[in-house]
């Protein structure tokens, strides 16, 4: 015995959605490149700083950080640079603009000396802002 089920016609009707599992594929791979690659974006140059008293001030969107590091090299950023560019580097990190406050950093190490001939030669480019980074200390 034989039975037919007539559905109509044979016509394929147009389906009318999208097919979103492809597109969160793609979303969910990409979160996880993100996750792995966002840790690895954030070094930082290890520098033993002095410690400090003063109240906390603002920090800017940008800051741009000078480090002098225990062997006396410099580091614009995380980007090491050699003594003689510091200019160039300043002028390039800062876009021009010499009314940007460099944030200066260094080992405590490093001599008072070098320091000073650090600052002399931004002051020498026309860096006349300068912050000296230190470490939080209880009152």
């Amino acid at each position: 015995m034989a039975v037919r089920l007539d559905h109509g016609e044979d016509t394929l009707d147009e389906l009318h959605e999208i097919n979103v599992t492809p597109f969160i594929d793609v979303i969910l791979v990409l979160l996880i490149i993100f996750m792995v690659a966002a840790p690895l974006a954030t070094v930082d140059i290890a520098v033993n700083l002095p410690a400090s008293t003063a109240e906390r001030q603002p920090r800017p969107e940008k800051p741009v950080f000078l480090t002098v590091k225990p062997d006396l090299t410099f580091a614009l950023g995380n980007t090491a640079i050699p003594r003689d560019l510091l200019d160039s580097a300043l002028m390039a990190a800062t876009k021009g603009d010499k009314d940007t406050r460099i944030f200066l950093r260094a080992d405590k190490s490093v001599p008072y000396g070098e320091m000073m001939d650090v600052m002399n030669l931004m002051r020498k480019v026309g860096f006349l802002k300068i912050a000296l980074v230190g470490l939080e200390r209880p009152n």
